[in-house]
């Protein structure tokens, strides 16, 4: 499936902001960016294996926390980070 990268964890996927991942869930799919992309999940999960608070998983524009949701090769991911600034 292709899964959209944001900006700043580009550098992990040599600038391309989309890539392929398999997997049958969110978490799967995180799981095989970071074999492809070493160090790529640390900065979307925690230690405590949730999702960051300044991270966002949209599955073809639906968006979701849950890193069991369950995602067709057919779909779409889209990694966001959220900014903030004053």
């Amino acid at each position: 499936m292709k899964v959209r990268i944001p900006t700043p964890l580009r550098s992990y996927t040599s600038e391309q902001a989309v890539v392929d991942a398999d997997g049958s869930t969110i978490d799967e799919v995180l799981m095989d960016l970071d074999r492809r992309y070493p160090g790529i999940r640390f900065r979307v999960v925690d230690e405590q294996g949730r999702l960051r608070k300044h991270m966002k998983v949209f599955v073809n524009q639906d968006s979701t926390r849950h890193l069991d949701r369950s995602v067709e090769p057919s779909d779409e991911v889209v990694i966001m980070q959220a900014l903030s600034g004053g």
